[in-house]
């Protein structure tokens, strides 16, 4: 199983810039797709979550109204976009895959990806 992050790079306050995940190995319409983020010294944080459909959809409060998840299953493949950025959304951007749906936002995942950088400019 592989998850691959990328997208990730430099931006300036205020911008935008979508995330991808490509998922192989698993049967990826089969899997809920989160993304989460940690920054230096700081825990793991939950941004976004999708159904195995795509129909519903979690985010963090900090990202509530600026970041869209979104899914390809015919690519295996996650989004996420990422508009109005803050230097606060500075981090490490994972992607993880887990079997069924949480209501609320979770931790719980069965495989995670690496990261890709993130890096908002004031």
């Amino acid at each position: 199983v592989q998850l691959q992050a990328s997208g990730g790079g430099l931006v300036q306050a205020g911008g935008s810039l979508r995330l991808s995940c490509v998922a192989s190995g698993l049967p990826f319409s089969n899997y809920a797709m989160g993304w989460f983020r940690q920054a230096p010294g700081k825990e793991r944080e939950f941004v976004a979550a999708i159904k195995q459909g795509g129909l519903l959809t979690l985010y963090g409060d900090s990202v509530k109204g600026r970041f869209t998840i979104s899914r390809d299953n015919r690519k295996n493949t996650v989004y996420l976009q990422m508009n109005s950025l803050k230097p606060e959304d500075t981090a490490d951007y994972l992607c993880a895959a887990r079997r069924g749906w949480s209501v609320a936002p979770s931790y719980n995942y069965d495989r995670w990806g690496q990261g890709t950088l993130v890096t908002v400019s004031s």
